[in-house]
């Protein structure tokens, strides 16, 4: 009863999460959210109470390292450019760095904004967690190419 009552809190707080990202059109990053967030909360054994106070800080986190994440996919395809046009390469390269920088810097402040509403041992679980979430999706992904086609 506590874990349904728990996943019912994280799809509640997903769900605001959502309707900021209302208009992206990709359903499949609602659902992976869906069970990141489902999976993560088993993984971390996290109270009601503490969900209440955690997720609106996890989307606030998540929403930083996606802004940091595309300002570095932007910097790359400017310095990609750069070369391939022998121009402005120093300047580019400079944005692409202190992107990379600012993207660190976002993953190191969040473990702080972690442990300032959870305990120290839930957040150790929550990126053990995170990975563990991310390895078995990669792992599905890798087993769907080893799978013989179907027949039509």
């Amino acid at each position: 009863m506590r874990k349904v009552l728990i996943i019912a809190t994280m799809l509640a707080c997903f769900g605001i999460s959502a309707q900021a990202h209302k208009g992206c059109g990709k359903d499949w990053k609602d659902k992976m959210n869906s069970e990141k967030i489902a999976f993560l909360t088993a993984e971390m054994d996290i109270t009601p109470e503490e969900a209440q106070v955690f997720w609106p800080v996890y989307n606030q986190v998540e929403k930083e390292k996606d802004a940091a994440f595309e300002e570095v996919i932007k910097t790359y395809k400017a310095l990609s450019a750069a070369v391939e046009q022998n121009a402005d390469i120093s300047k580019c390269l400079d944005a692409y760095l202190k992107a990379q920088e600012k993207m660190r810097e976002t993953d190191n402040n969040a473990a702080e904004k972690f442990k300032a509403v959870l305990p120290v041992e839930k957040v150790a679980k929550l990126y053990l967690g995170e990975e563990k979430f991310r390895r078995q999706h990669i792992r599905k992904l890798h087993n769907k190419g080893d799978r013989p086609q179907e027949q039509k």
